[in-house]
């Protein structure tokens, strides 16, 4: 079974406050699960990181063999296909997290869309984060 994931991440301030944000849908379109998560303090490239790993990982809960992944950071799809070095430490823990995950995968893909074709996810990360400021 092949599932469509769409991820972002989001720093206000970067670093600052940080969320992800998830949408996983079946190839006919349909929503099977849309989520995001508070990270802490991080920066974007790791809110982005982990959003890939959280779907990856959801992906596989849901029985998928293949993933197509789409995000708005060029800088990630870059590097999980391999066109860019990742350097920053902590990035690489969450790169090989990612890479390790993905190999469970009969296939996976990751596709780069500028914001306005992730807005879904988009929408979850801000959600999350414009909750953050009231639940203080």
């Amino acid at each position: 079974m092949k599932l469509i994931t769409y991820t972002d991440g989001g720093a206000r301030g970067n670093p600052g406050p940080a969320a992800s944000g998830v949408i996983i849908k079946n190839e006919t379109g349909k929503v099977l699960e849309h989520y995001g998560e508070y990270l802490g303090h991080q920066t974007n490239n790791f809110a982005e990181y982990s959003a890939l790993l959280s779907a990856l990982n959801k992906a596989r809960e849901l029985g998928a063999t293949e993933v197509d992944c789409i995000l708005d950071s060029e800088l990630v799809v870059k590097q999980m296909r391999g066109e860019y070095k990742v350097k920053e430490p902590t990035l690489q823990k969450l790169f090989m997290a990612v890479y390790n995950t993905a190999a469970q995968f009969k296939k996976v893909t990751y596709r780069h869309t500028l914001r306005a074709g992730n807005k879904e996810a988009d929408a979850e990360v801000n959600k999350i984060l414009d909750n953050q400021k009231t639940d203080r």
